[in-house]
């Protein structure tokens, strides 16, 4: 929508969406509207000098925006104009919002970036793109989990959920719902709680628990007016209206709906939010057979949804006029406004009410003796409903199409040594047919017409092996990568097992295995990613360790890793143990040596001054042991260096004046 083609109150509109700067999409409901045409003629007269002041602020902001060079104030500006810009045109501010992500990344800021990500998923779930709306949402909820911010991870479990409802995936939306309500309880904020018992007796609703919806909204309506939540006591209120319309107390639902929406008003709620509450009413009205009454307001509801763009509630008050127009014997009408609503819902994957619009389609084609099309639309509400009813069995089979999954991809390498194996006895064949051929040639050498033509043969066969060897080159990297898959598998399952865990000591010692797999995984990564198969190169190795403990243990500003070393290249069987040894030594080094977020640096080194000698040296600047203290942790890291360390026939010294050092000489059978 275009700002500059906006009429007086259509701008007025727009500008009230900046009230909605941190609302959830909580519309979902079904949309009318009556009361706010006069609301609208109130406001009229000061509609101009709201579009003239927003325009005026975007583009000041722009004009900061361009000369500001501090990126935490850009960051900030960034926000602002996303906000503002929201209010008028959403892939503008889906533009300012990737210009944040962008930002956020370049710079390394943790606590804006799942903020944009937030911001970037919200654009997309009110355009109805549900599927961008998912990955930025759960991309949002990463990075706030990454910094323990509880409050942002439960409002982007709100959305989350919202998603959730417009697929019809019921289930999952109250699950996400109630895992937002335990993190809100957790931080004690009341307005959160109050929000996650709307959306949860939302949720009971579709699953036809009515008691228990109801339940929950006088529970939120109780919270709400206890702690003085006028904002929140709207949609409680709205809650306890959906639940009575549910119930078919159609009065109840009505005396509901009117608070909320009289309240929302006094709040000067933005005109999306009036739309929506207004037409819950007009429902209510539709429900008591008001039929003409509640037909009014869907349609001035329809004309103002179309004159702010909003995408959402245009569709559902479609819905609702072509059932009110069925209901008052307005077929051709109603048959109109049905078909579209069906149209714009498959198109969005909203499968939401559904089900309830095939049937009204069917009911207008029988009235109006059209008998194969109302069959048609019969079917495809029958269709709707089995599905909707297979979700229990589709969340059974979730956990076991996982296994199956991994059961696969354990089959799946099986099945690719086995090739690499008859490959190399072909590859060995191939050179013994090669040796024939030569000496075939030294005893047909009076021939010079058989030696051009052996000689094809051989250039061919040449040709032929280096092709197998090509395709085995290619096979050992997919076996490489796919090993390094199943690491961080391995490695998201712990991490994942990790969060769940409150004991500190198990937690650690969670986290130190995971940064053991880690270790593995990065040597497959590089052997996949290499020119060279057989051999690492141990400083590019050592520099992705360090970065990925560091992000560990979220030590990128307090401590240095330093690599003082020459570029050096050792097999696998070498790399894996001594990569293991150093994760440990830099793991406890993090962990003991820098208490009280003190600053520090460590350096490592590793040399080979005789071809059958390496030299390891790990070092830090921290506290060192004291003597007479006991170590701490569990000691089972001490024993894995020693291990490893007789694994490759070396010796370890450890010494600790102004910090610890650890050395090691590792007598390689091999010279690498």
């Amino acid at each position: 929508m275009k700002t500059n083609k906006l009429k007086p109150f259509e701008l007025f509109c727009a500008t009230l969406i900046c009230c909605a700067k941190n609302a959830t999409p909580y519309f979902e409901r079904h949309l009318n509207s009556k009361i706010i045409r006069y609301l609208f003629l109130v406001l009229l007269l000061s509609s101009y000098q709201f579009s003239f002041t927003q325009n005026q602020n975007i583009d000041s902001l722009f004009n900061l925006l361009q000369n500001e060079k501090d990126n935490n104030v850009k960051l900030q500006l960034l926000n602002e104009l996303v906000t503002l810009q929201s209010q008028t045109d959403f892939k503008k501010a889906l533009a300012y919002s990737s210009q944040g992500i962008f930002l956020s990344k370049k710079t390394n800021n943790k606590k804006w970036l799942p903020q944009f990500h937030e911001m970037q998923g919200r654009m997309y779930a009110n355009l109805l793109e549900l599927d961008s709306a998912s990955n930025y949402f759960n991309k949002a909820l990463e990075g706030y989990k990454s910094i323990n911010n509880k409050k942002g991870q439960a409002t982007t479990l709100f959305k989350i959920g919202w998603v959730h409802k417009r697929k019809g995936e019921i289930e999952e939306a109250l699950k996400v719902d109630l895992d937002a309500l335990t993190l809100m309880e957790s931080i004690n904020d009341k307005i959160g709680i109050a929000g996650a018992y709307s959306r949860i007796s939302e949720d009971l609703n579709r699953q036809e628990r009515h008691q228990e919806a109801l339940d929950y909204a006088l529970k939120t309506i109780e919270l709400c007016q206890k702690n003085k939540l006028e904002n929140e006591l709207v949609y409680a209120y709205t809650s306890a209206g959906d639940t009575y319309i549910a119930m078919g107390k159609n009065q109840e639902s009505f005396n509901y709906y009117d608070l909320a929406l009289n309240l929302a008003r006094a709040l000067n709620f933005s005109t999306f939010d009036l739309l929506n509450f207004t037409n819950n009413r007009a429902n209510a009205l539709k429900r008591m057979e008001n039929y003409q009454e509640a037909k009014t307001e869907y349609e001035s509801a329809l004309k103002k949804a179309k004159e702010v763009n909003y995408e959402n509630a245009i569709y559902v008050i479609t819905a609702n006029l072509g059932e009110v127009n069925l209901l008052l014997g307005n077929y051709e009408e109603a048959l109109i406004y049905q078909l579209l609503t069906v149209n714009l819902q498959e198109a969005n994957g909203d499968v939401s009410n559904l089900t309830e619009n095939y049937d009204h389609v069917s009911s207008i084609y029988e009235k109006l003796n059209n008998y194969p099309k109302a069959l048609e639309y019969q079917k495809k509400a029958r269709s709707m409903r089995d599905s909707i009813v297979s979700l229990e069995s589709d969340k059974a089979m979730s956990n076991l199409l996982t296994q199956y999954e991994t059961r696969k991809k354990e089959e799946t390498i099986k099945t690719q040594e086995a090739k690499i194996s008859q490959q190399e006895k072909t590859q060995l064949l191939y050179i013994v047919i090669a040796a024939l051929l030569t000496l075939s040639l030294i005893g047909m050498f009076t021939s010079m017409r058989n030696i051009r033509k052996k000689r094809k043969k051989l250039q061919t066969l040449n040709l032929e092996l280096e092709t197998k060897n090509k395709q085995n080159e290619l096979l050992l990297k997919e076996i490489h990568h796919r090993v390094k898959n199943n690491l961080e598998l391995v490695k998201s399952l712990i991490a994942l097992q990790s969060a769940q865990l409150e004991d500190s000591a198990t937690k650690d010692a969670m986290i130190a295995s995971q940064n053991r797999v880690q270790s593995m995984g990065i040597i497959h990564q590089k052997l996949y990613q290499g020119e060279n198969l057989g051999s690492i190169e141990m400083k590019d190795y050592f520099l992705n360790l360090s970065e990925g403990i560091l992000d560990t243990f979220n030590s990128e500003d307090q401590i240095k890793i330093e690599c003082a070393m020459d570029n050096l290249e050792l097999d696998v069987d070498t790399a894996v143990p001594i990569g293991l040894i150093v994760n440990e030594l830099l793991t406890n080094a993090l962990k003991y040596a820098f208490p009280d977020n003190k600053k520090g640096n460590i350096q490592i080194s590793l040399m080979q001054d005789k071809p059958d000698v390496l030299t390891l040296k790990v070092v830090d600047d921290g506290i060192g042991k004291i003597d007479g203290l006991s170590p701490k942790g569990t000691g089972f890291g001490s024993q894995l260096i020693k291990l490893l360390t007789q694994q490759l026939n070396g010796e370890m010294q450890e010494e600790n004046n102004n910090g610890t050092s650890v050395l090691f000489h590792f007598k390689l059978h091999h010279a690498a």
